[in-house]
């Protein structure tokens, strides 16, 4: 994840990310199925990381 993002740039991906998520879990509530559940519980571990990434990099900016 790049640092030099603005706080417009990070706000807009965070909502991404948050928007991602909600259709994961859409998609997990629907799916059923052993594979489908591990599928869904990586694609949702990795969109969580990156919120928090995200999220780090914004609070780091509103501290300066």
């Amino acid at each position: 994840m790049k640092s030099g993002l603005t706080l417009t740039e990070l706000n807009a991906g965070i909502a991404a990310v948050r928007e991602n998520l909600r259709q994961l879990a859409e998609q997990a509530a629907a799916d059923s199925g052993a594979s489908n559940e591990d599928l869904n519980a990586a694609r949702i571990a990795g969109q969580e990381k990156e919120l928090a990434e995200l999220t780090k990099l914004r609070d780091a900016l509103l501290r300066k």
